[in-house]
């Protein structure tokens, strides 16, 4: 009897290595595949998770395992698909997830693929995350997208835009442990990369300098830096009538407040950030609480409690509303009780889904801090993920 084969994306970390070798475990036929993303030395901090060392690491995991192993350049995708988009939306004066477009666009798109054309069953990815599937009463397979057993290593969330097709073709060995058995099992076998530190930045490409990176197409220019106190008669209000209202961003006049500094470029800023604004002499630390790119405008509050950086609801516009779910997508007038979260790693949140002709809002029980237009919003019931969608 022939064994499924499975491709899997071998990274050069710990997580991926240990996938590659349970497969192998369980009696699967693997292929390990690196892929080259869009890679720019000039703005990578220090030699933080450089591409070539990470393919050599994961060529050593393959040779060590006795499986086959090629490296794929997918730079150019890469640039199309992430990079240019990247710079669109900051130009937007928006905050993309590179991390989960590059799951939707790259690793479960263009290397889903490459898998498929050398004979694949499934493809394999070192993701803390699960699935599982049952038959509808039509007699269709439906899948599921769980989180991971390991609650504090959970990566469900940059999986949010997979759609039913993509789940049914790839496999998560590591889903179901935690990080500290990947370890356990890497040291094992002796794989390279048993005690190596998991990679941080963008996705694939490593730890970069955010401002040089944007800076490469996005100018700077010289705005004002604008404090809002936290003290403002609006911020009294009683909670306001419609979702579209509370789901707005808060764009302030700059009479309400006050100019305590200049900036290189509101495109550069993000809701809630608090590095960079190169201002002093506060009481409390400055967060951002708003941008204006269209009038280079930045606004700031003192505190992570400033009144400014909490709303209570988002909207998701029609055309970036994602089910993996299809069967519990709700309709115009419909709502639906979920959990939520705005960011990898937050504590997920009680909400209720209300669908209209407009878009989805999402209503949290509890006000959110820094809500960010262009971040993903997942939501879950129970350990299933059962859709996405783009903030607005």
């Amino acid at each position: 009897m022939k064994r499924e084969r499975v491709v899997i994306g071998l990274s050069g970390g710990v997580d991926s290595s240990v996938a590659a070798y349970l497969l192998k475990e369980a009696g699967y036929d693997v292929i390990g595949l690196f892929m080259k993303n869009w890679h720019d030395e000039t703005v990578t901090i220090s030699n933080e998770c450089p591409w070539l060392e990470d393919s050599n690491d994961a060529m050593l995991v393959a040779e060590k395992l006795g499986i086959p192993f090629q490296t794929v350049d997918l730079s150019k995708e890469y640039k199309e698909r992430i990079v240019d988009y990247m710079f669109d939306e900051y130009a937007k004066g928006r905050t993309p997830n590179p991390d989960v477009l590059c799951n939707r666009e790259i690793k479960f798109d263009v290397f889903l693929k490459i898998a498929l054309s050398l004979g694949a069953d499934y493809v394999a990815t070192g993701h803390y995350c699960q699935k599982s599937h049952f038959l509808s009463e039509d007699g269709l397979e439906v899948h599921q997208l769980l989180a991971g057993e390991d609650k504090t290593k959970d990566q469900s969330y940059f999986l949010c835009q997979l759609t039913q097709e993509q789940l049914s073709k790839v496999l998560f060995p590591i889903g179901q442990l935690a990080k500290s058995e990947v370890r356990k099992i890497a040291t094992a076998q002796n794989l390279v990369t048993a005690d190596k530190k998991d990679s941080q930045g963008l996705c694939f490409i490593g730890k970069v300098s955010l401002p040089d990176f944007l800076q490469q197409q996005l100018k700077p220019k010289k705005g004002e830096i604008i404090e809002i106190p936290a003290d403002l008669e609006k911020y009294n209000e009683t909670h306001k009538k419609t979702l579209e209202e509370q789901s707005l961003k808060n764009y302030y006049l700059p009479e309400e407040g006050v100019l305590v500094g200049e900036h290189e470029g509101a495109h550069f800023f993000t809701i809630g950030q608090r590095k960079g604004l190169r201002v002093g002499g506060m009481v409390e630390p400055l967060f951002v609480i708003d941008t204006d790119v269209e009038n280079n405008t930045i606004y700031v509050g003192q505190g992570k409690q400033h009144p400014g950086l909490f709303r209570e609801a988002l909207k998701v516009d029609s055309s970036e509303i994602h089910w993996i779910r299809r069967d519990l997508m709700i309709s115009d007038g419909e709502t639906l009780e979920v959990r939520a979260r705005i960011r990898y790693r937050q504590p997920l949140q009680k909400a209720r889904l209300y669908q209209t002709k407009e878009g989805l809002y999402v209503l949290f029980d509890t006000p959110q801090s820094s809500i960010t237009s262009g971040q993903f919003v997942a939501w879950y019931q129970g350990n299933e993920l059962l859709g996405s969608g783009v903030i607005a």
